[in-house]
């Protein structure tokens, strides 16, 4: 089941995905039209979604990155 994020929540999760790739412009941003996910950017660039999730008391978080095949640098 999906749940709301709070403020204190998004700081926690940001913090953690901070030192988790040693980057602070990596940013989570509250979306307006889902209570339920989070925006993911770096530096400005939109990078993903993070989804929020509990059940029976377990709280879970799934982060969603798309990345487009012309993003991406040439084969070798």
């Amino acid at each position: 089941m999906s749940s709301t994020f709070t403020k204190p929540e998004i700081v926690r999760l940001q913090k953690y995905l901070q030192e988790k790739f040693g980057n602070t412009r990596l940013l989570l941003a509250e979306r307006k039209e889902a209570k339920d996910s989070v925006e993911v950017t770096l530096a400005g660039e939109f990078l993903g979604t993070i989804y929020k999730d509990e059940d029976e008391g377990d709280v879970s978080y799934d982060f969603n990155m798309a990345i487009l095949e012309m993003d991406l640098p040439p084969a070798s």
